[in-house]
Formats: C-alpha cells, structure tokens, sequence
C-alpha cells in the first residue's frame, strides 16, 4: 500500500467500493448538502485521533458523531478529575471507617476512645463513589464495544469488583454496619490500578517477570533451610553456660526460630547480634555467619536485583514498544481521515493533507500549548502544498522535542548609564553573587546554632544575629529589585528560581518589619519574647533556613551533579506509575493487616502477655516501647508497615505479634517483606540505573553534537525516558492495523 493512500471511501469514479452502511465514513460524499457534515465528521475524527496518540490511548473505540462527543466528553479535564476525585475519595474512606484513626496518637497506652462515624455515613459516600464507578464503566464499554468489551480482562475485572463491591455494601446496610469483614475494602485499589494505563503496564510487567524472581526465591529458601539445617547441628552445647548453649536458646531452639532468625540475618537486620553468643565461646563460629551472609546478602540478593532489573527491563520495553505503536497509529489514523487527492488528479497516490485543513484540527485538538504552537508553526511552513504521510508523522515528533520556554524581552533604555546597569545586575555573576552571599547567610546561621545550642533561651544575646539578618535581607530585596529592573517584571516572573526567591524575600521582609515593630531595632542584650509556639524571631530564622534551596541553583552550573539532579528530577516526574503500585500494595496490606491482628496489642499490665518494662528482654517490642506500631487503625497500620519495609528491627515485630498472636503471623510480615523490599524497592532501583544511565549515554552523544537543541528530549513520562531505544513501527504494520479497526474500514 502506498504511503500517501486514503483510509476512508472517496469520490474516485469506480476504482473503489462503498462502505459498508453500519460504519462512518466521514467523507463518501464530496458535493452536495452531505459535503459539509461529511468533512466535519473527518475533522471530529481527526480530533480524537490526535488526541489518542499525545495520551498514548488506543483507537479502537466508536467513531460516530455522537460517539466521539461522548468519548471526548469523558477524557476533558473536569471528567477525569471527577473520576480522579471520586477514586481518591473512596480510598480515603479507610481512615475515617471503623476503626477510625481521629485519634491523637496510635500508642495503646495513651490512645483514646475513636471517633467513629454513625451507620450510612462513609457507606453513603462509598455509594455514590461505586454509582461514579458503575457509569464510568458504563462509557467506557459503550465507547470500545460488545465485541471488544469481551475480550479486555481489565473492563471484565471492573465489572466483576463493581459487582462485588455492590453487593457487599448491601450487605453491611442490611446488618446496620455489624459485619466484621468488609471484602469490598481490599478491592478499592483496583479502582486506582484500572484508571492508569501506565500502572497497568507496571503490573503486567512484574507479572511476567515473577517466573525469574521465583527462581532466586527457591534459591534463597534453599540456602535459608540449608544453613538452618547445618546451624541447629552446629549450635548443640551441652553445657549451660556454654556460648552454644546461648546461640540455641536465644536464636536456634526450634526449626521455625533458627529459619526467622537467619532470614533476619539475610536482611542484616540482626547482624551481628546474632552471632554474638557463638562468637563469644570461639571465634571461628564467625565463619558460619559470614560465609551466609556473603551468599545470601552478597550474592543471592544481589542477583535477585540484577535479573529484576533485566527481566522487568525487557518486559518494560514491550510494553512502551506497543504505547510508541498506538501513538503512531493515532496520527496515522488522523492523516488517513484528512488525505484528500491532489488537484486535478483523479488517482489517490497524489493525495494529502491540505495545512489549513490539519491547523484547522489542531486548533481544536486537546495537547500542551506550548506543543501545539510548535506544530502549527511547522504546518504554517509548508503554505498551501499537500503533506505526504512522512511529513504529516514528523510534525508529531515535536511532542517528544524539548520545548524551550522564550523569556520575555527585557526592557529598552536610553541611557547609557541605564544599559550598563541592566547588563551588569542581568549577568549571571550577578547570580554568581547572589549564591556567595547566600552561603555567607547559612554558615552565620549555623555559627550562631553551634553557639547558642548549649545556652539557654533567657541567657542568649541575638544582637548580632539580629543585625547579620537585617542586613541579608536587604540585601535579598535589593537584588528582587535589581533584578526587576534588569530584566522587566514578566522577564523576572518567567524564571522559576526568581518567583520562589522573591517569594521568600517577601516572606522574610513582612516577618522582619513585624519583629522589629514588636521588637524594636536590635541592640546589646536584645532577646525577643517567646509569644506563643514560636516568636516572630524564631520564624524569622526558620524562613531564613529556606534560602538554602536558593544555593541549589548552582548544580546545573556543574556538569556531574547536573546529572544527578536531573536524574532525581525525572524519577520525580515518572513515579506516578510505581508509587501507584506501592499505594495499592500498602493499602491491601493494611487491610488484611487490620482484619488480622486489630486489637491483639494490649497496654502493659492489661494481660500477662504484655508485661512491665522492668521485667522484658531488652530489645524486645516492650522494651523498646514500640507501642504506637500495631493495626489497630488504618493511619497505625500504614506506619507499621513502613517500618517492616525499612527492614531496621524488623524482627522485633516478628517476635512482637508471634506472641501476641499467633507464629503463622510471620507469614503475613514475610510477605510483606518480599513484595515492598524485595520486589518494589528492586523495581526502583531499576529505574534508578535506567533513568542514570539513559541521562548518561545522552550527556556523552550531546557532547558530540554541540547541543543542538533538536536532539533533546523532555524526559515528562516513562515513554520518552526510553523514546531512543524504541523502534518506529514499519508503514505496513501500522495499515495493517488500521483494516483491522473495529469501528472503521478501508473503503477500497
């Protein structure tokens, strides 16, 4: 097929054939009172297609006039933040619902009696979150279609925990909110999971990568059971004051201890604790403890992560390899439905899309402004001559270009005078300045901290201090307005850096002005007032610690820390998709957490199982007075697993609910510990190394190229983080896939 040949039916004599009746075709007729609307409907068509392929949608949704109002309807702005609200909404009922977490602290010495709220309150919330929910799904299966509704396992899923969820929530009206399990809870994250594309890609991605992580698993579990194996024959003493008989007691008296206790070791957690009381008899015990820890912490874990990072990487590819193909196959769609034949020529291969025709589109297209004007720069290039399916595709590549943002032009003087100090106070060693001076205000701040940290508050003289601040701070104003005057206000406005600098001048001036009226100019002996939480000169000194971001600006200037920073930066920008993952993990963890172990934690002295302090090993839960991490609420619940997740005395909550519960409680805190530090934290690091590494390979191949700017890319979303690695889908591919379209044919 010809690159330049039309997708829908046109007026070329016999040489094609009707559509058929039940599609659109937006332009089978030419002249007559049917051209107009017909060319509409292309225009609509073409809309929508260019709008799928900047959101990286598919387009295999209904094309009808009314179909498409509808289609646009649900992705404006207002649409998705209602979707966007209600989810957030429905997730957030889990800290108001019984049992509630308004309480002041979660330490069960001291919490107090909830509030919880009434029967029909959150649950006529949730109510009208699931009916968002129910004509949500509603519209999207109208808009795809029976056929392809049947075939997409997400929208099956959706409907399946709308079911579900609906029914449980009649459930706990009709039992007057009674129940002590409410199933529908553990499926609110999937109202998050199924909203994101890019979440959905993450999850199929470590799917189909569990096959490889189960493979290291097995190995870990068989060096786990292994040097169990090998440490209850080794630790046997016969004595009891025998550093055997110790090592036993304390860490291997029983087959399911010495497994906890290893598997501990294997995170470093009890290191070298554990090996201690071995240690302590002889010293060659130590060779069992190191050479487990070399090929489990060293060795094992560390493959686990290489072949995370491989095998997700690979997966991750596929993945964005098909969201580049619907990107293009959108704005192929939307040349398709645009060609027209060349004039005077009766045969499509001299076909095109007219400029005005595609600025006409785009004017009504929904992209980034600053990408639209680019493109229909371009466009406005090209006069009145047809754009061949090339051409029209490489005007598209400028939303994966980095757009640069024009400052205004700065402001015109006359005098001389005037023009040499706009060119001085708009140099960059006028900022140079600014940073130096900066740094003279953190270190006097932190000078004066060292000195007055061992003085008390009525003993200390702030005289010079108060002086040192007034003088920075005019000199901050000075600047703002030097600033302003060199670069006019929009100009000044126009740099991020300079918005938040004047912010925080502003800031600081009020707080001053304010001290120095309530506190009079600064003198010998001058000691502001505490009034209430904090004086007017503490707050004064707490902004003034602001400015320290202030003197971040000098990491662009240095080549190495530029790339780290941006490297920060762009992981910033792509953790929507896997801090989504972690919120849905966290909250169905929580969840199960509460349904399990609410309520097993007791105050000291309320049960034999919680003794006094005076009478607990140390290190233990109680003697740490770890208190406040349990599950008994949602918010309490959230803590808890976090600090199991930074793995530091994970095995005081192991030992903690073993006895206060029950020993299978370990499974749950084991698994945890699989899916947030094994599987997601590896899973970061991958991107880590990968977003490092692409900013790397770039930084060298820029070097080359003398930084033109046209070889840039804007790092705003995961698919362009990867964009130079991914192939471009061949001409045939991408028609072949257009016959295939549920909603439109080829009419030839």
């Amino acid at each position: 097929m010809a690159e330049s040949d039309p997708l829908l039916s046109r007026a070329r004599g016999d040489s094609g054939r009707d559509c058929p009746a039940d599609l659109p075709a937006c332009r089978s007729v030419l002249v007559g009172p049917g051209a107009t609307a017909g060319w509409d409907l292309c225009f609509d068509q073409a809309v929508v297609f260019i709008e799928d392929a900047v959101q990286y949608r598919s387009i295999n949704h209904r094309m009808d006039a009314w179909s498409m109002r509808l289609y646009r309807w649900y992705y404006s702005g207002v649409c998705q933040w209602v979707l966007s609200f209600t989810i957030f909404l429905i997730l957030s009922l889990a800290f108001v619902e019984t049992p509630s977490s308004f309480t002041r602290t979660s330490d069960v010495r001291y919490r107090a009696a909830p509030w919880n709220p009434p029967c029909g309150l959150t649950e006529s919330v949730e109510g009208l979150c699931l009916l968002v929910f129910a004509a949500d799904l509603s519209v999207k299966s109208y808009l795809v279609g029976w056929a392809q509704f049947r075939r997409n396992l997400w929208l099956l899923d959706y409907l399946v925990v709308l079911a579900v969820s609906l029914t449980d929530w009649t459930v706990s009206l009709s039992l007057a909110c009674q129940e002590h399990l409410r199933v529908r809870r553990l499926f609110r994250p999937f109202f998050l999971l199924q909203n994101s594309s890019m979440m959905k890609k993450t999850l199929k991605c470590i799917r189909w990568s569990l096959p490889e992580m189960a493979s290291v698993v097995l190995l870990l579990a068989l060096h786990l059971c292994v040097f169990t194996m090998l440490g209850m024959l080794l630790f046997t003493g016969e004595k009891q004051d025998d550093g055997q008989d110790k090592e036993r007691l304390t860490y291997f008296r029983n087959l399911p201890e010495a497994l906890t206790s290893l598997l501990v070791l294997l995170t470093t957690a009890n290191n070298p604790d554990v090996m201690v009381p071995a240690y302590s008899k002889n010293r060659a015990y130590a060779i069992f403890f190191i050479i487990f820890t070399l090929i489990g912490s060293l060795f094992l874990m560390n493959l686990l992560t290489a072949i995370i990072y491989n095998q997700f990487r690979g997966y991750l590819m596929k993945s964005l390899q098909a969201s580049l193909v619907r990107k293009r196959l959108g704005t192929r769609a939307a040349y398709e439905v645009l060609c027209a034949p060349a004039e005077g020529g009766a045969h499509p291969r001299g076909a095109g899309v007219r400029p005005q025709d595609l600025l006409h589109v785009l004017k009504k297209a929904q992209m980034g402004g600053a990408y639209k004007q680019a493109i229909m720069e371009k466009v406005q290039s090209y006069d009145d001559s047809l754009l061949s399916a090339h051409e029209f595709q490489k005007l598209f590549n400028e939303l994966d270009k980095k757009v640069t943002k024009e400052h205004p032009p700065r402001p015109e003087y006359r005098s001389p005078f005037l023009q040499s100090a706009q060119f001085l106070f708009g140099h960059r060693y006028f900022n140079y300045l600014g940073n130096l001076i900066v740094l003279g205000n953190l270190v006097s701040i932190c000078v004066f901290l060292v000195i007055d940290a061992d003085v008390l508050p009525r003993d200390r003289d702030d005289f010079v201090l108060g002086i040192l601040n007034c003088v920075f701070i005019l000199y901050y104003l000075a600047e703002m307005l030097l600033k302003v005057f060199a670069l006019g206000l929009r100009g000044y406005l126009s740099y991020p850096s300079n918005v938040f600098d004047g912010l925080l001048t502003v800031i600081l001036l009020v707080l001053e002005i304010s001290t120095l009226a309530v506190y009079r100019f600064p003198h010998p002996g001058w000691k502001p007032e505490m009034q209430g939480l904090l004086s007017l000169w503490d707050m004064a000194r707490l902004v003034n610690m602001l400015i320290v971001f202030r003197f971040l600006r000098i990491v662009p200037s240095m080549k190495l820390m530029a790339v780290v920073a941006s490297t920060i930066l762009d992981l910033i920008k792509n953790m929507r998709a896997f801090g989504g993952i972690l919120v849905v993990v966290y909250y169905v963890f929580a969840i199960i957490g509460i349904n399990l172990f609410q309520g097993i934690i007791v105050p000291p002295g309320n049960s034999s199982l919680a003794p006094d302090n005076s009478s607990v090993a140390c290190g233990s839960y109680e003697q740490l007075e770890y208190w406040a991490n349990n599950f008994d609420d949602f918010a309490a619940a959230l803590v808890t697993l976090w600090n199991v997740m930074v793995v530091n005395n994970w095995q005081v909550f192991l030992d903690a609910y073993r006895r206060y519960s029950s020993p299978w409680s370990k499974i749950y805190f084991v698994l945890w510990w699989l899916v947030s530090s094994v599987i997601w934290v590896n899973l970061f690091l991958a991107l880590i190394l990968e977003n490092f590494l692409h900013k790397w390979d770039r930084r060298g191949r820029l070097q080359s190229l003398s930084g033109d700017p046209e070889t840039t890319y804007e790092m705003s979303s995961v698919e362009l983080l990867f964009r130079d690695i991914l192939e471009e889908p061949t001409e045939e591919e991408l028609m072949e896939k257009l016959k295939h379209h549920p909603h439109l044919r080829l009419c030839r």
